[in-house]
Parts: structure tokens; sequence; C-alpha cells
């Protein structure tokens, strides 16, 4: 008996291929932006000083925390529509909008610096509904809401500790 060999299963989602694969770039840049902030709060976590050592701890780890519970979700929609999730520091490097930071900042520069890649991240995840949107994407649409309001909220609670 011989065996055959099945060919890959065709996708029929009600979003073309070419659309899918946008929807895919765009979320890649968001998944870059994401662990790029993720791994500098995470940074920011073990290394701030100062009078706010604290709660600035607990708030960057409450944030990380809920940044790498994030990662998953976004790579698991890369996957669910059909393409292959970027996973390295290169490939993060080269799609992400956020610069990595430098040195040990003090405590108030790492809020700023948190603000403004909390910001980026929001702008990134935006960017993509109106191509989501268009094509009626409604899972992908959930995901950057989701995003877009965690991100939108700790940049208003980090920029309200500079004040």
């Amino acid at each position: 008996m011989s065996k055959k060999k099945l060919a890959p299963a065709t996708m029929d989602i009600g979003i073309s291929g070419k659309q899918r694969q946008q929807i895919a770039q765009g979320l890649s840049a968001l998944l870059a932006d994401s662990y790029t902030l993720y791994l500098m709060t995470h940074n920011f976590h073990w290394n701030v000083t100062g009078p706010q050592f604290n709660s600035l701890h607990t708030m960057f780890m409450d944030q990380y925390t809920e940044q790498w519970t994030a990662l998953d979700l976004i790579a698991e929609r890369i996957r669910a529509l059909g393409f292959p999730a970027p996973g390295t520091y290169k490939q993060y490097a080269a799609l992400a909008s956020i610069q990595e930071v430098e040195g040990v900042p003090k405590a108030n520069d790492m809020v700023r610096h948190l603000v403004a890649a909390q910001e980026a991240t929001a702008r990134t995840a935006r960017r993509l509904f109106v191509l989501v949107d268009a094509v009626k994407d409604q899972v992908t649409a959930d995901v950057l809401t989701q995003r877009i309001d965690v991100h939108e909220k700790t940049a208003w609670m980090l920029r309200s500790l500079l004040e």
C-alpha cells in the first residue's frame, strides 16, 4: 500500500491570501514593538533605583507580565492567518519602531521611555486597523482594540507619574 502525500490544506476564511499576508505583516510589526516594549519594561524593573523604587518595581512587573501574555496572543493570530510569526532579536530589530535604550536611565527617564514606547506600540496597532476593518477581520480587530486600550491606559498611568 503506497502512502499518498497530502497536499497542504488551503485556507478559505473569507480573507484573501494577499490580505492575510498584509495583516500578518502588520501584526509582525506589532509583535516586534510589543516584544521590544516587554524587554524594556523588564529591564527597567530589574534596574530601577531611587525613592520610587518599590512602586516602580511593582508597576513595571505588572506591565511586563501583561505584555508577556499579549505576545502569545499576537503571535498566535499571525499563525492563525497562515504565516510564521517572527521570533528572533534580528527580526524584531528590523520590524520594531521602538529603539532600545542604552545604559540604565534614572527612574523618571525610564518612565518617559516607557510612555513613548507604549504610545508607539498603540500607533503600530492603530495603523493596521484600516486594512483589518476593510476586510472585516473582526478577530484581528478585537486583538488590536484590546492592545490599543492597554497601551493607551498604561501610557496615561505612566505620564501621571511625571506630573
